[in-house]
């Protein structure tokens, strides 16, 4: 009997490196690789269906749901997590010292809805009571680029949300004056974004916390939280119509994130024996950054859908099997 073939689009990385590359493959699938920007990824899923499954934006997927968009069913395969908060950055001359700084002030963000916003915005109010009514936003991604544009977004009650013109970004407003900060700053275009500008780089501006790792790790030792942001979804029909491919795909990339998680330690160990590293990091480094499954990650999961309704994105609070496949539920 023939595999199936099927089309999938992510983000290349060493943990989906294996599935790209034909290392590992999924069992009775012939996927169709595609890798590419995450930001076009999931407009283009979201406003055109374009793959038969993809790694998606997971306050995206639950805001479609919300919505009674039902073409796609999300499964765990979590490629990417980040302490999003803690990248968040100001201008130098702005007087933001400290979170509750922000507070009154004009804040970029490439997209009000992606779950890097989500999270950062979560972490501001939970940890410092800076609510998402209390900052004047400003998004670059247009309606025709962006996933609002595709899911039907409009400003939740009491927020302020400006389209940023299209002749305009986030990165040189920074170095204008006209934004105080940014959230999730990424300074590359693309086919969805126009910011081009290495503020990371430049004099005038800064993190907002001086020593982000140090803070992600304050973070972490507290809550518990390392924060998700991108899933993968596969379209509900095809879900329905071959149920077995669900948990093959889950299963080929948790043999993915195997074969990265080898080559990590292989490197590990490689530094040990020269030096570079003291014996005693063995135990530390062996730990798994990445893991797919509900099981695993049902708080962060869960915590990322009480923010998304605390922040009027999603009407109700999302179950996570009102997100997920069925049969994903119990990995």
């Amino acid at each position: 009997m023939a595999n199936l073939p099927l089309s999938i689009a992510f983000v290349a990385n060493p943990r989906t490196q294996p599935i790209l590359d034909g290392t590992v493959k999924a069992e009775g699938i012939d996927l169709i690789c595609t890798a590419g920007n995450p930001g076009e990824i999931f407009w283009r899923q979201l406003k055109f269906g374009d793959w038969d499954a993809s790694e998606m934006s997971f306050s995206s997927l639950m805001i479609a749901v919300a919505r009674g968009d039902d073409r796609f069913v999300g499964l765990p395969i979590f490629t990417t997590r980040r302490f999003f908060h803690a990248d968040i950055l100001v201008r130098r001359g702005a007087g933001i010292e400290r979170p509750d700084d922000l507070k009154g002030r004009r804040v970029g963000v490439t997209e009000y809805q992606q779950t890097a916003a989500l999270w950062t915005r979560g972490a501001l109010q939970h940890e410092w009571g800076v609510a998402d009514r209390d900052m004047e936003f400003f998004m670059e991604r247009t309606p025709d680029k962006s996933h609002g544009g595709a899911t039907g977004f409009k400003a939740p009650d009491g927020v302020t949300v400006h389209q940023i013109p299209a002749d305009k970004n986030v990165g040189q407003m920074m170095l204008d004056g006209e934004l105080d900060a940014a959230l999730h700053y990424r300074g590359w275009a693309s086919s969805v974004n126009r910011s081009n500008v290495d503020l990371r780089g430049h004099p005038s501006i800064r993190t907002l916390f001086p020593d982000p790792r140090a803070e992600g790790v304050r973070y972490y030792g507290k809550t518990g939280l390392y924060p998700i942001n991108h899933g993968m979804c596969i379209k509900r029909e095809i879900a329905e119509r071959h149920p077995w491919v669900v948990l093959n795909l889950v299963r080929a990339f948790e043999r993915a994130a195997a074969v990265a998680d080898a080559q990590r330690l292989e490197h590990v160990e490689a530094h040990i024996d020269t030096g570079l590293l003291p014996a005693s990091a063995r135990e530390a480094l062996k730990a798994r950054v990445i893991r797919h499954g509900i099981i695993a990650n049902r708080k962060v999961l869960q915590t990322a859908a009480q923010y998304s309704v605390e922040q009027g994105l999603t009407p109700r609070l999302m179950r996570l099997d009102e997100v997920f496949a069925a049969a994903t539920m119990d990995v």
